[in-house]
């Protein structure tokens, strides 16, 4: 029995401007000060590699595991009653495109759920990137990150699984 943990793609993004204060606050706190507008360019995700486990095979029927790809080395480690089959596992790569030198909250699932042809299922989680605390657009207004995840294999299903990773970028 062999499981082929292939490419997860279409990942889908979107953009959120940060809220204005409301007319009318606290007269009693002192003067308003002034907020910052927020930015008029659209944020854009562009997909350079997808997400690929490669292949994994089960030692038993019915005994699962996990697979895990580090989202900085790209490694992959395969634990439980898997085996490793060959291939060449990828961590994902996203660039991010707005405004120069702007914060922004990029917020990756808590898991996604695989499927095969047949109907399969596969649970995917433990989303990991690359960036640091309080990412930012660089100075020509991209931020290239990598991010991995883990795969529960559990042992009862067979295939080539795919599924999408929804990844929303928003302006802090």
């Amino acid at each position: 029995m062999g499981i082929r943990v292939t490419t997860i793609g279409a990942l889908l993004g979107c953009a959120a401007f940060a809220a204005t204060p409301a007319a009318g606050q606290c007269l009693l706190c002192g003067e308003a000060q002034p907020t910052a507008a927020p930015p008029t360019t659209p944020l854009s995700i562009d997909v350079e590699t997808t997400l690929d486990f490669s292949k994994v095979g089960l030692i038993a029927i019915n005994q699962g595991g996990n697979v895990v790809i580090d989202p900085i080395t790209g490694r992959r480690t395969i634990s439980g009653a898997l085996v490793d089959l060959g291939g060449l596992p990828v961590q994902g790569t996203v660039t991010v495109r707005g405004a120069p030198r702007e914060k922004v909250r990029i917020d990756l699932p808590g898991n996604v759920t695989m499927t095969s042809a047949d109907g399969g299922t596969l649970r995917l989680n433990d989303f990991q990137t690359s960036l640091k605390n309080n990412p930012r657009l660089g100075s020509d207004g991209t931020l290239r990150f990598t991010f991995g995840a883990r795969l529960q294999v559990d042992g009862r299903s067979d295939g080539d699984f795919r599924g999408a990773i929804p990844i929303i970028v928003d302006y802090q």
